[in-house]
């Protein structure tokens, strides 16, 4: 029986743990040393605060050591969740949405009782919900959290799917006013399965490592999609009947207004996941057969990096890192959306920020908050705009500047004569290369001589996927492609190159995360005079010399060291000004 063998794979705690501290017991399994024990309760003395806490918070310890051991300390049995069979019932009696929120796995039923393996089984929140929930008492057992959740994974199988298919086809909204109708969405995005659904599609695309979640309409179904990697995974589509309740809960949970539905609206969500609050920023767009929705998942956890996690080259990070160290003058980042642009202007941010100095921002919308560093927000419903807002912000005596992006001749002109005027300028681009920044600047009408006189660098960058490590094996790329990296790299590239084989890790894809590739080109005194002279690309590329090297090469070469693949890096730039060369 499934209960029988749960029973067989408990690990009981051992008795002698009862009595003990719980810095006896870390310092028993030789997670903690005497000396950081002693520093330990010595702060412990000096505020009141949970040894546990305080053990995490100096770094001695992790949480998940701090939580087995206090789950040794009361006696808590630990499960091996790997080895079990789940019972059914158990599975049937906890929603996959709540045991994602609260990472718990429910185990086996036996009477009036529920055993439930937790990842932090102190959660009294989680154990009071799933009580009332099922009306059972709560047997609880520890489990550290990376094999709870991934034996979750395998019980529930993919959630949104499994909860879809369970669940009937909603009745559409019937014909009416429009106050009534706006009543009717109201109820139905009230629905528990709505709300249920909804939820653990955000849970799913988290879980997921998904940078946004795309709920499309069309003539016959709706279909949902995760963007992970960059590229869109469809999800099993719900049916064609739920889209007005699934459409009117999300922007309920983003508080727009669900009886307008005709223009486009903006809104946020703050939501609960296991590992922390996530952002997300929602956007509609009317369609022809109803609203299209986009969340994009904003993770500060994963977008506050520092410079050396970006994937920088050495001869990049020296290159940026002289620019960085300018007194003033303007440094650009490019690439299209989704590139990598706003976080690697918070890594550099971070990188340079220093309280003798003054930060200031102007961003569409601030995508995460940073220590010390004055954000100002785009409002163009109060008709705050770049234009106006940056001209508000150099009068607030600033020493370095950041402008989301130079999107009009107006914010490039401000720009550029507070960089003239002894401000450091950091901006975005939609360019497709760093040489294409100088002339798109040009194109919007700033002065030849003004742009070659303020601006000082510009790095591009693109995002490519890596290698899943789980599937990762020996390749030998097309004959052709050899052909073009081999003019790059030398000779004795051949059979250094490999390619994912796809696995249940990376979703069959063979990829898992993304790294950035770049392009630095430095204004040099000859570059200033091409620039000044309204040179091509072509011309400006020919007056940085070697100086300037084609984010395809850095492409090349984190190919060569297995970290990507060729396919991948001649995907994300083939739009780029290297390609004829190539060709």
């Amino acid at each position: 029986m499934a209960v029988q063998n749960y029973e067989e794979n408990r690990c009981p705690a051992r008795q002698d743990s009862h009595d003990k501290p719980l810095g006896q017991i870390l310092l028993d399994e030789g997670k903690l040393s005497a000396a950081q024990l002693d520093e330990a309760l010595s702060a412990q003395g000096e505020r009141d605060e949970r040894l546990g806490q305080i053990l995490c918070r100096l770094g001695f310890v992790d949480r998940e050591a701090v939580r087995q051991a206090l789950a040794e300390q009361a006696g808590l049995p630990r499960v091996d969740v790997a080895s079990c069979i789940i019972d059914p019932a158990a599975l049937a009696a906890v929603p996959a949405e709540m045991a994602f929120r609260y990472k718990v796995l429910p185990l086996a039923v036996h009477n009036r009782t529920l055993s439930l393996a937790m990842a932090d089984p102190f959660d009294r929140m989680a154990v009071q919900s799933l009580r009332v929930l099922t009306g059972r008492l709560i047997q609880r057992h520890y489990c550290p959290e990376a094999e709870l959740l991934e034996r979750s994974r395998r019980a529930y199988g993919s959630s949104v799917a499994r909860m879809i298919a369970e669940m009937g086809a909603a009745p559409a909204p019937a014909l009416g006013d429009e106050e009534q109708l706006t009543h009717q969405l109201q109820e139905m995005a009230r629905e528990p399965s709505i709300v249920n659904l909804v939820n653990l599609v955000i849970l799913e695309a988290i879980e997921s490592r998904a940078s946004d979640i795309h709920v499309e309409p069309f003539e016959n179904d709706i279909r949902i999609k995760y963007r992970i990697d960059g590229i869109l995974h469809e999800t099993p589509p719900p049916p064609k009947q739920m889209q007005p309740a699934i459409v009117s809960r999300i922007k309920i949970m983003a508080g727009m207004n669900i009886a307008e539905r005709f223009v486009p609206q903006d809104g946020h969500i703050t939501f609960a996941a296991p590992k922390g609050k996530i952002d997300l920023r929602v956007a509609t767009v009317p369609t022809v057969f109803g609203e299209c929705v986009v969340m994009r998942l904003l993770d500060r956890a994963t977008a506050l990096i520092d410079m050396e996690g970006l994937g920088l080259s050495q001869t990049c990070m020296k290159q940026l890192a002289h620019l960085l160290d300018r007194p003033h003058g303007i440094v650009l980042v490019t690439g299209p959306t989704g590139s990598g642009k706003t976080t690697t202007l918070y890594a550099a941010l971070n990188k340079i920020y220093t309280p003798e100095k003054k930060f200031i921002t102007i961003e569409d919308p601030v995508e995460y908050q940073l220590d010390g560093i004055n954000q100002m927000p785009v409002n163009r419903k109060r008709g705050l705009e770049f234009a106006n807002g940056l001209r508000a912000i150099v009068r607030q005596d600033p020493d370095i500047l950041m402008v989301g992006e130079i999107r009009d001749r107006e914010t490039a002109d401000i720009a550029i004569r507070s960089a003239l005027t002894g401000h450091l300028v950091f901006s975005t681009l939609h360019t497709n290369d760093a040489p294409g920044a100088v002339t798109r600047l040009v194109d919007m009408g700033v002065e030849p001589y003004l742009l070659a006189s303020s601006l000082e660098g510009v790095l591009a960058q693109r995002l490519v996927r890596t290698i899943c490590p789980h599937c990762k094996a020996a390749h030998s790329p097309d004959a052709h492609l050899l052909r073009r990296i081999g003019r790059r790299l030398g000779n004795g590239t051949d059979g250094a190159f490999f390619q994912g084989r796809g696995c249940r890790h990376c979703r069959q894809t063979g990829y898992i995360g993304r790294v950035g590739i770049f392009e630095v080109l430095r204004i040099t005194a000859a570059v200033r005079q091409t620039v000044a002279a309204r040179g091509t690309i072509a011309e400006i590329v020919a007056a940085a010399g070697d100086d300037y090297r084609p984010m395809r090469e850095d492409g090349f070469q984190k190919a060569a060291g297995g970290v990507t693949t060729l396919e991948e890096v001649l995907r994300v730039t083939q739009d780029t000004q290297t390609e004829e060369a190539l060709t």
